[in-house]
């Protein structure tokens, strides 16, 4: 079975919980887990959502799927635990993060601390089997994370929603843009950065729209990452507060 999800979450997404597609996709997680290596672990399967839950969600970045090397997924999108070196994509993403507001590039790739201040890290597809990008796409997670972006979509906060890419984009149609923002580039990935990711300043844009809410900044430093979290590189009791596809 897949594990519980998170307190807060659990209301927002019992009608989807409880279809028949879902229990296919836990079916089939399940199969995958005891034939393959699949990631991240499966503790961490929702750990997003654990550590940014509905109340405190105030941005929303959207990935595809995990990582698909061993190590590197551990529930967050473009984040890697501590200790990892940054995938290219993550390498872009700091790259772009100095040249919007000068953060120097952070000393790790653990963005624990973008979540536990409401930045949800979401992959469209939760699970991969290992060195098989988007393997598990289409067997339901979609459905699932799209639930997600809805309930994000009806709250009465401003929720800034960041999509990079053309797989990103299409999740445009969920959101409500009178009430929330949209913050569109290319997918930081190699293939793409220089196409318009690069200068797009996407972190400015998303204080300032946050700001103009009358919400608190999101500091983009991480340099809040606790000692404890370093040392680990995956458990979820670390982290709890109350190649590239992503």
């Amino acid at each position: 079975m897949l594990p519980p999800i998170p307190t807060g979450w659990t209301k927002l997404l019992a009608h989807e919980t409880r279809q028949p597609w879902y229990r296919e996709l836990a079916t089939f997680v399940d199969a995958e887990r005891r034939n393959h290596d699949v990631l991240p672990a499966a503790e961490d399967t929702f750990l997003a959502l654990e550590l940014t839950p509905p109340n405190r969600a105030r941005v929303l970045i959207l990935g595809q799927d995990p990582y698909p090397t061993p190590g590197h997924a551990h529930g967050l999108a473009f984040s890697v635990p501590p200790g990892v070196r940054p995938p290219a994509s993550l390498r872009n993403i700091f790259r772009e993060l100095h040249d919007d507001l000068g953060v120097p590039t952070p000393e790790t790739g653990c963005l624990v601390p973008w979540a536990e201040q409401g930045v949800l890290l979401l992959n469209a597809v939760l699970t991969v089997r290992a060195g098989r990008s988007n393997s598990h796409a289409g067997k339901g997670w979609e459905r699932f994370t799209d639930a997600v972006i809805r309930a994000l979509s009806a709250k009465d906060s401003k929720v800034v929603f960041v999509l990079w890419g053309a797989y990103a984009r299409k999740k445009t149609a969920l959101i409500d843009t009178t009430r929330h923002a949209i913050i569109t580039a290319p997918h930081p990935s190699p293939l793409s950065a220089n196409r318009g990711f690069f200068g797009s300043r996407p972190f400015s844009r998303i204080n300032a729209e946050l700001e103009a809410d009358g919400q608190k900044p999101i500091d983009w430093s991480l340099r809040s990452l606790s000692a404890s979290t370093r040392k680990s590189h995956g458990a979820r009791r670390d982290f709890s507060t109350t190649e590239d596809t992503e």
